[in-house]
């Protein structure tokens, strides 16, 4: 153990730090790609969010059209069985 502490000069622990300098200025440089790979896929993202906004507004045009076939149908199945009852009451008097 002794050997070791003595292989640690002044001169190996600079180049130790300097590459722990280096590599921690590599990682940097990493994270830094990493962070800009990050922006496009946030964009890209907003962009999918915009489409969902567009197909949301689409279904609920067709919806509100879906609405008013139903009325339309509730009204004319009404209005049909009004005219076949009465015509039902008419033809027995």
């Amino acid at each position: 153990m002794e050997a070791m502490r003595e292989a640690w000069t002044d001169h190996r622990l600079d180049d130790l730090v300097k590459h722990m300098d280096q590599s921690f200025e590599r990682v940097d440089r990493q994270f830094e790609r990493v962070d800009r790979q990050f922006e496009r896929v946030d964009c890209r993202f907003e962009q999918v969010d915009r489409r969902f906004e567009q197909v949301d507004r689409r279904f609920d045009s067709v919806e509100a059209r879906f609405d008013a076939l139903q009325r339309t149908l509730i009204a004319v199945g009404g209005s049909l069985t009004v005219a076949v009852l009465a015509s039902a009451v008419l033809s027995h008097l």
